[in-house]
């Protein structure tokens, strides 16, 4: 029988450029994290690849239940290591989804 969990789907939008655009992003770009593992793009769109590293390793974590708390719960912006170009994204929750957990890995 499998169990089943609840992860939240997010949304990973540029707040704002503090320095230069040099990635060709621009306030409001975004991507979605849904159904776990699922990296949306809009139609047409690009994320840039430092930017998303940057903000990968934190998206399980906001995925989770977290106490009020926690540091995680808290906080909802990362910066993209460019030092010139400043990028402020924000983290946000868009839905609670129930996942199965025999369909993840």
């Amino acid at each position: 029988m499998s169990e089943e969990m609840q992860l939240y789907d997010l949304r990973v939008t540029v707040d704002r450029i503090e320095g230069r655009s040099v990635c060709g992003m621009a306030p409001g770009d975004c991507f979605e994290l849904t159904n776990s593992n699922e990296i949306r793009l809009p139609e047409g769109k690009h994320f840039c690849l430092y930017a998303l590293q940057a903000v990968l390793p934190l998206l399980p974590a906001k995925q989770r239940e977290l106490a009020d708390s926690d540091w995680m719960a808290q906080d909802a912006e990362v910066a993209c290591p460019d030092p010139d170009e400043r990028l402020i994204m924000r983290v946000e929750r868009t839905r609670k989804v129930t996942l199965r957990t025999d369909d993840l890995t």
